[in-house]
């Protein structure tokens, strides 16, 4: 499937300040919050008459579909106990917001109040589309304050994983009671160390994407659908 293009950008609306700047749409906004969008999506394509390749690429994907579901898993996995959320910014801010809107559903429909609260940190690992090596943790309150908590780490995309276990192995020192990862995208790359978030949501190639905050030095935040940038975009806005 890492060959699979994306879908066409002519099918979909997106800001026009970023025409030209795009290879294709790898993920559709209504795929990536709301299981219930993928039935009108597949219909909506099915219509379009697009590629067997295509549709069967949706089809596959339909596992691994749903903020909604991620957030039923983490409930159940942590027995409908308080939960510390600790977001990953700038690339997570979405993803965490409807993931904790979800929590927060599930906690409203059930007969046992969940705590959630949220704080934010940042990890500087990437200059345009390069890993640097090292990672910097930026912002957040003091680590220690997690002790004891049920820490849920939320991240926007999990690549070779050395950032990620960089940042476990700070938490750790401070015993929290419990660390779990929830990550948006995992990329499948040949430089992975193997670690593997305790939720995901999709799956991907090991393409630079953009859009649903995740951004290309800044840029493309405000893109509600998960791009392929393109080279010219990539060039376009490089630093």
């Amino acid at each position: 499937m890492d060959n699979w293009p994306g879908y066409d950008l002519n099918l979909f609306t997106y800001p026009q300040h970023y025409y030209g700047d795009l290879q294709s749409v790898l993920i559709p906004h209504g795929i990536i919050v709301d299981r219930s969008s993928l039935s009108m999506v597949l219909l909506i394509f099915w219509l379009l008459d697009l590629t067997v390749t295509g549709r069967r690429n949706i089809e596959v994907s339909r596992c691994n579909i749903g903020i909604e579901r991620l957030a039923k898993d983490i409930m159940k996995d942590t027995g409908y106990c308080d939960i510390m959320v600790l977001c990953v910014l700038k690339g997570g801010y979405k993803f965490c917001a409807d993931l904790v809107e979800h929590l927060k559903n599930i906690s409203r429909n059930s007969d046992r109040f969940v705590s959630m609260k949220v704080d934010f940190i940042r990890l500087k690992s990437y200059k345009n589309d390069q890993s640097m090596g090292e990672m910097q943790i930026i912002g957040g309150e003091d680590l220690s304050t997690l002790a004891g908590k049920n820490v849920l780490i939320v991240e926007d995309v999990v690549g070779t994983g050395r950032t990620m276990k960089a940042l476990l192995s700070s938490i750790e020192k401070y015993k929290p009671n419990m660390i779990k990862v929830a990550s948006l995208l995992v990329k499948r790359t040949s430089r992975s160390d193997g670690f593997r978030p305790d939720y995901t949501g999709f799956e991907i190639p090991n393409v630079f994407v953009v859009g649903y905050a995740l951004d290309y030095n800044e840029y493309f935040r405000d893109l509600n659908h998960i791009c392929v940038i393109n080279e010219h975009g990539k060039e376009k806005y490089r630093v």
